[in-house]
């Protein structure tokens, strides 16, 4: 494809009022032509002006827009060399395709045909007990008096209530005001986002993590720093240095954590959050995925290590129960929890009623649900397990504890162009390097077990066959995880 040259001043124009909100000018800078790429309005093998020119034109430093360029670079949105310039990646969305370039979300918003999908980790079909739910919601309906208007910006009361006796009896003493409801732990994560981070904010993360959470601290223009997730005790000296240069939050999932299946023992959950107090940090504990345990019950969540205002919960019924069971939670302080609800209101007014009614109704089967949810991942994870050792003997893995995933280790090999090659033998896997705020991993792949034992063999079947191709190729040049279109 040739370059597409792209006047300063078209650029400029586009640009707008890039610099009107707070943060440093090249995180303002990078976020900007970030959109203009994600949206199409910056197709691939765009030019961009030299760093001179366009810092001319918008009256900054050189350095702004250096920093912004290789901002970008790094996230494999731009590409420069030395004496041809800087332009838009081949591997950037098409135009007229606006929205996130992470693969995660790609599988859902561009499905394709024939393609087999071990790149999403959501249960497969709904419970019994899902349906009957819904049938006592409905009904309830004609029982609603006349002033229900269907709007909860905060939640149901009734689903509040039931939400915070569930966090009490695991130790952590709630009320029904220190519940928001969302549509989702998605949502949940966006609100709290938008709450605490400004651009240029620093958030502190696992690596690897959820990458749901990475795209939206990205989208806030945050500077995301990492700690190693290792399979036993976390590295609390790597904890304690992070924090102290006092992050504006952090985020975990220490409970079955995605992608590694590791839980974080109760004694190292004191410990950090004790780190965390000690130099103002507040916690996000994503807790979507503690209903999934293999063995003995997990540790408390970190709330019951913390004092009150330190910890911001995200619960979800949707990894437990079913994907479409879009019912999510904050668990904070009330005055947290009120400033939360105003900005949710502003998009949705509120949670889908009829789904809060049957999440009331399902909640009291809700161990039960999930315990058998459990034991059928259970299978399904030594399945997956099995299969890998009999095709791809010489892969590495630890067996998972919990959760939907294994963490496998691709040897000598680059995960984003070994995906590649799967996709054209028709399945689709997640490199390691999305899940990582910069790129590490590299010959990684996360692979959930959450997909049927058929779909399971048939999906590792089409791996071998794609990493036999992968070795006929030699050593293939790297690709860039975001044109891993599935």
């Amino acid at each position: 494809m040739e370059p597409i040259p792209w006047p300063v001043d078209r650029l400029v124009a586009q640009l707008g009022r890039w610099s009107s909100s707070r943060g440093p000018l090249y995180l303002l800078l990078a976020e900007r032509i970030r959109q203009l790429i994600d949206t199409g309005q910056l197709p691939p093998r765009a030019t961009l002006p030299p760093d001179r020119v366009l810092a001319d034109r918008l009256a900054v430093g050189r350095s702004t827009v250096v920093a912004a360029y290789d901002r970008l670079r790094q996230e494999h949105k731009l590409e420069r060399h030395q004496g041809r310039g800087t332009w838009v990646a081949p591997a950037a969305l098409p135009t007229g395709r606006p929205g996130t370039a992470n693969p995660l979300f790609l599988n859902f918003l561009e499905p394709v045909d024939g393609v087999l999908s071990l790149a999403c980790a959501a249960p497969y079909g709904a419970p019994p007990e899902l349906a009957a739910a819904y049938r006592r919601a409905l009904d309830r309906l004609p029982a609603l008096g006349s002033d229900d208007i269907g709007y909860y910006p905060l939640g149901h009361t009734a689903l509040r209530v039931a939400l915070a006796e569930r966090h009490t009896e695991r130790g952590v003493p709630t009320t029904p005001e220190q519940i928001l409801v969302t549509t989702g732990g998605q949502q949940a994560l966006a609100l709290i986002t938008r709450l605490l981070l400004t651009p240029g904010d620093t958030v502190l993360v696992q690596a690897p993590t959820y990458p749901g959470a990475l795209e939206l601290f990205r989208d806030a223009a945050a500077i995301i720093t990492t700690v190693r997730t290792t399979a036993d005790d976390p590295p609390l000296d790597q904890w304690a240095e992070a924090l102290a240069a006092r992050p504006r939050l952090a985020y975990l999932n220490p409970t079955n954590h995605n992608p590694t299946g590791t839980t974080m023992p109760a004694l190292a959950r004191r410990a950090l959050v004790e780190l965390a107090a000690r130099h103002g940090v507040p916690l996000i504990d994503d807790t979507v995925l503690a209903g999934l345990s293999f063995g003995r019950p997990p540790p408390p969540d970190l709330a019951a290590f913390a004092a009150p205002g330190q910890v911001l919960t995200v619960g979800s019924l949707s990894k437990s129960v079913w994907g479409g069971l879009r019912t999510g939670w904050i668990r904070a302080e009330a005055g947290e929890i009120a400033q939360l609800a105003r900005i949710k209101a502003i998009h949705d007014l509120g949670s889908a009623a009829l789904e809060q009614y049957a999440a009331v109704e399902l909640l009291p089967s809700l161990d039960m649900v999930s315990g058998r949810r459990g034991a059928e991942l259970v299978r399904r994870h030594d399945h997956l397990c099995a299969s890998l050792g009999a095709e791809l003997p010489e892969w590495r893995f630890q067996r998972a504890g919990g959760g939907q995933c294994l963490w496998v280790r691709l040897p000598g090999a680059d995960a984003g162009a070994f995906a590649q090659v799967a996709l054209r033998h028709g399945v689709a896997v997640l490199p390691g390097a999305a899940l990582e705020a910069a790129g590490g991993s590299a010959d990684r792949l996360r692979i959930p077990f959450t997909a049927s034992a058929d779909d399971i063999s048939e999906g590792v079947r089409r791996l071998a066959a794609a990493w036999c191709a992968y070795q006929r190729m030699g050593a293939a040049a790297p690709t860039a995880v975001h044109a891993l279109v599935v």
